[in-house]
């Protein structure tokens, strides 16, 4: 159950208030660093429990809320610092509350749950560029987190799609299986 990756992703749930701390005491620029910390924690915790075998299902469970956890922290400290719009963030944030809530709500359901794909990890690539572009205040920041907030309802839509699919195979197969049982 807890494993190299679980334990990783453990230390990226640690590292959220760490970011919050440094990020509320202005230092915004150091609190991204902590942002890449958790990113890097999340990538090598993915390579470790693929090339180990070592994928888990609590690790399936935990690692995308604690991605979505950071992704919120990061939100709501941007929104209050007014480095970006409320209206970016409310966007935001209604995408990764709404994955985490769905995962979270499907899972205890019993249903299968969808595995990050290429495009959800594109999306998170393209998220912390445009922070780094915010943090920084660099040009175009905000036109880019309104391309990448575009990007990630296209990705949710794409899982949610990715989802219905997989869980009604499951439910074919299932009933398949049911019906191949002998009858008395």
């Amino acid at each position: 159950m807890w494993n190299l990756p679980n334990i990783l992703t453990l230390c990226r749930f640690l590292l959220i208030p760490v970011y919050l701390i440094i990020f509320g005491a202005g230092y915004p620029k150091v609190a991204f660093f902590v942002l890449l910390a958790a990113g890097l924690t999340d990538v090598l915790d993915g390579y470790i429990a693929r090339k180990r075998k070592l994928v888990t299902q609590l690790g399936s469970m935990l690692d995308p809320l604690a991605d979505k956890s950071m992704m919120i922290a990061v939100i709501l400290s941007l929104v209050l610092s007014q480095m970006i719009s409320w209206q970016a963030a409310a966007a935001m944030f209604l995408r990764d509350a709404g994955m985490i809530a769905g995962s979270a709500f499907f899972h205890f359901r019993g249903k299968m749950t969808v595995p990050a794909n290429a495009l959800g990890k594109l999306t998170t690539v393209l998220y912390y560029v445009s922070i780094l572009l915010v943090v920084f205040q660099l040009p175009y920041a905000a036109a880019y987190l309104w391309f990448v907030i575009a990007v990630s309802f296209i990705a949710s839509m794409i899982y949610i799609v990715q989802f219905h699919s997989l869980n009604r195979d499951q439910a074919a197969t299932e009933q398949t299986k049911g019906d191949n049982r002998p009858h008395m």
